[in-house]
């Protein structure tokens, strides 16, 4: 069963059909609104964090040692006082819920559900399996890319986190992956594919579309974390294509991110070879 999904998924890359197809969007009128929804939405949310991210990288280029030699961090202390730090962190993961949730419920509003884009609980088996098979396929090997990208001099050295060692820094660093993971699937994924397909956009465009926009974001980290990012939205975004499931990407973003996050944590003094 495994072998047989995985061919048909292959020989559909190329023009995939999509398993809940919107109603195309043909009054003009609707259709600004809908185009002024998406640039409303992504200059407030992951838009700007694209802008902020290349502004960053071209930052990093212009300094005069190189990006090797550098370093960016993702979850960073927000204040002195541990007390305000841990609310700063957990203010930082509701923001992240809202965005997402911003993005469902201008769906609802116009008539597309959260199980339409994938979001029920009708197959969790399911969904779990293929997350688990995602974060296999995409974290393995998105480790050796990063680390050859900034062996190479692509990347900047990333650390997942410079939180202080407290009791509730593994709980903010979950709660933060899943904070990410959330926001971008549903946004980037969900949302953004959702309302290219009302517009009318073929699917491959939309496809590149959104991968695009989920490196653009991870520019901060260098050009491998462009590349990289820019990949696993392309195995994202056509998963969701080919099988309207949401929960897979959430399940799958937040499993590799908690590595990431809570792993670096706790393996950064012990491991050498870790930025």
């Amino acid at each position: 069963m495994y072998r047989a999904t995985v061919a048909r998924f292959v020989s559909d890359r190329r023009n995939p059909t999509p398993r809940a197809q919107p109603v195309t969007v043909r009054d003009n009128l609707e259709r600004t609104a809908l185009v002024a929804e998406l640039v409303l939405v992504f200059s407030i949310t992951l838009g700007l964090s694209a802008v902020r991210s290349a502004l960053s990288l071209l930052e990093a280029l212009l300094r005069p040692e190189p990006l090797t030699d550098q370093s960016t961090a993702i979850n960073v202390p927000q204040a002195t006082i541990g007390a305000i730090d841990l609310l700063k962190q957990l203010l930082g993961v509701i923001q992240l819920v809202g965005w997402g949730a911003l993005g469902l419920y201008l769906l609802w509003r116009g008539g597309v559900r959260p199980a339409l884009v994938g979001l029920d609980r009708r197959r969790p088996g399911r969904d779990w399996w293929w997350g688990l098979v995602l974060t296999a396929c995409i974290g393995i090997p998105g480790l050796a890319f990063y680390l050859a990208a900034w062996q190479l001099g692509f990347n900047l050295a990333v650390q997942p986190s410079t939180l202080t060692e407290a009791w509730w820094r593994p709980i903010v660093l979950t709660l933060s992956a899943f904070g990410n993971s959330f926001a971008e699937e549903v946004l980037v994924v969900g949302y953004l594919l959702t309302r290219l397909r009302q517009l009318g956009v073929g699917e491959n465009t939309s496809l590149l579309v959104s991968s695009v926009l989920r490196g653009a974001y991870h520019l901060y980290q260098g050009l491998g974390g462009f590349v990289g990012n820019l990949v696993m939205g392309l195995v994202f975004g056509r998963v969701w294509q080919r099988t309207n499931r949401l929960w897979p990407l959430v399940i799958a973003h937040t499993l590799l991110d908690v590595v990431a996050f809570v792993g670096y944590a706790l393996l950064r003094d012990h491991l050498t070879w870790l930025p």
